[in-house]
């Protein structure tokens, strides 16, 4: 594994200002999704920049980072300046929707923590509202975009509640999208998943299906699964 040159800790030190801080679902899929041998990586509704500062970190890919807020993408565009991988990580304030019109470039990784409430009470603050709620991007929107920008040999990982990812794969299905990996995101032992992490491909094949206990039965005691994956990433785990 890579050096741990970027933690979360430095991560909030960046975003003072800012209203969306670290999530765990960015967290998780930043460390799940697959990075062997990959080239250009979208990151699509990049927010802060947190999933694509931890590709750069897991990688040596050129990575293409997009959001259609404003506020959001400067302060990505600060954490990158302020990271290693400067050189590396292209941050720009488009939608998926427009930028999949003049895109030339076919990626082998596709990563997206999108909105995911749909016909819910909206969010006091604008910002907050696009970055939670599909009116902007619904899911099957996203998956049709992202589908015309990947390579044919690549994948397309998302991160959702389970509901909404249940619908999510139904979509990718019915538009030529297989589920070849399938994480149920379980919170402590004895509950319900929470969360489901996703990977796509456009040939068929069988689908791994598996669980991850993000805490032990106390608080703050994180399972080892977790701890594997996110240890290069956090100060203290």
């Amino acid at each position: 594994m890579p050096n741990p040159y970027f933690s979360f800790k430095q991560f909030t030190v960046y975003h003072d200002r800012c209203a969306m801080k670290v999530g765990i679902d960015g967290v998780l899929l930043g460390v799940w999704c697959p990075v062997q041998e990959t080239k250009h990586i979208l990151d699509i509704g990049t927010g802060t920049g947190l999933i694509a500062l931890m590709l750069a970190q897991r990688s040596s890919s050129l990575i293409d980072a997009i959001d259609i807020d404003a506020d959001a993408v400067l302060q990505a565009l600060e954490n990158v300046k302020q990271s290693p991988w400067e050189n590396r990580i292209n941050v720009k304030q488009v939608s998926i929707q427009d930028y999949v019109t003049t895109a030339t470039q076919r990626y082998d990784l596709i990563v997206s923590n999108p909105p995911y409430f749909v016909n819910s009470l909206k969010a006091p603050s604008g910002n907050r509202s696009i970055a939670r709620h599909t009116d902007t991007l619904t899911h099957e929107d996203l998956i049709l975009n992202a589908k015309e920008l990947l390579h044919p040999e690549g994948r397309i990982c998302i991160i959702l509640p389970v509901n909404e990812a249940l619908l999510c794969k139904g979509y990718a299905v019915k538009n030529g999208l297989y589920c070849t990996r399938e994480v149920r995101v379980i919170p402590k032992p004895q509950a319900i998943p929470k969360r489901m992490l996703m990977e796509f491909r456009l040939q068929s094949g069988p689908q791994e299906n598996t669980e991850l206990i993000i805490e032990g039965e106390e608080r703050h005691h994180y399972s080892e699964e977790f701890t594997a994956l996110a240890k290069d990433f956090y100060l203290k785990l």
